[in-house]
């Protein structure tokens, strides 16, 4: 976010917590076609906001349609400016996703190898649900739905 007046403009770097209580009333809101939603864990004593969940409803077209995935992030001290962690609760078998532990891989997800303070957890979610339906992850066979990590 740039802020000037004048000639001389200054960059101004929204605190953390700012950042995380713009994204949580955003997620409350609802995005888009409501198949990728976010918000804060049950955790109340998370004072902090590192906690999230995730929902992805599986895209159109591919062996996820219909599906309803949960996932957990956690943003730790250094969000935004290094990504959240990322995790599949529900199992799911996809190319960037470990298949022990529901991990996604920084570095097998571009959006996360390649971070920038800009991105959101929505962006996340939203990459996640179109790396469902890329050609390398829409047709693999998925474990029973309703299994989790």
């Amino acid at each position: 976010m740039t802020i000037g007046g004048g000639g001389a403009s200054s960059n101004v770097v929204v605190p953390r917590n700012f950042r995380l209580l713009e994204e949580l009333e955003r997620g409350e809101k609802g995005i888009g076609d409501g198949t990728v939603s976010y918000g804060m864990d049950d955790d109340g004593d998370d004072i902090f906001m590192r906690s999230w969940t995730g929902t992805i409803i599986g895209p159109l077209n591919s062996v996820h349609e219909g599906r309803i995935y949960q996932l957990k992030l956690f943003c730790d001290k250094d969000y935004p400016d290094k990504p959240p962690t990322v995790r599949f609760h529900s199992r799911i078998n996809m190319a960037c996703v470990n298949p022990d532990t529901g991990l996604v891989e920084g570095k097998k997800l571009h959006m996360l190898s390649n971070w920038q303070r800009e991105y959101t957890m929505e962006n996340i979610l939203t990459q996640l649900k179109k790396e469902m339906a890329a050609p390398h992850n829409r047709k693999l066979v998925q474990p029973p739905e309703g299994t989790f990590f």
